[in-house]
């Protein structure tokens, strides 16, 4: 994968949305980060299809959980969304798995909507990059969200 240094939201994501084609709601709806390794490449541009859970880029097989961080993700906690200023933000609680793990090669996650199944279930939020390989050895690996959010949409 190369995950590289940019954070995304999925183009497909603001457009179904827009278009009323999915019915996601970021302050009701169950939203996970699964953590992934450089096992495929992910793409803004992404169709609704390919940006969801176990689908594309985001297949079980690059996930970085190596027992230490659930298959699928942790679903996310004290999640907030809203408009201030013109600018829209997604927040939540920086997630962290629960136990000593020994977890290597994580470069990034897929936060995704694990509550809706239309277009797709379990369809990409956004992705963000991590700058470069994390690890943790019979530790705690903790996702440690910008002051902004996981992301922050300026319109």
């Amino acid at each position: 994968m190369a995950f590289g240094t940019s954070s995304k939201i999925f183009s497909a994501f603001i457009t179904d949305c827009l278009n009323n084609t999915s019915a996601l709601d970021l302050n009701a709806d169950t939203i996970h980060a699964a953590i992934y390794t450089d096992g495929g490449t992910p793409s803004q541009t992404a169709a609704s299809a390919s940006t969801a859970y176990d689908t594309g880029a985001w297949v079980q097989a690059n996930e970085a959980d190596n027992g230490g961080w659930s298959a699928g993700g942790l679903a996310l906690a004290s999640v907030a969304s809203g408009f201030s200023s013109n600018v829209y933000t997604l927040d939540a609680a920086d997630p962290a798995n629960g136990s000593a793990a020994t977890i290597a090669d994580t470069r990034g996650c897929l936060v995704y909507d694990n509550t809706i199944a239309t277009p797709v279930a379990d369809q990409g939020v956004c992705y963000n990059a991590f700058g470069g390989q994390v690890a943790v050895v019979a530790g705690t690996l903790t996702i440690v969200w910008h002051a902004s959010g996981i992301f922050a949409l300026t319109l």
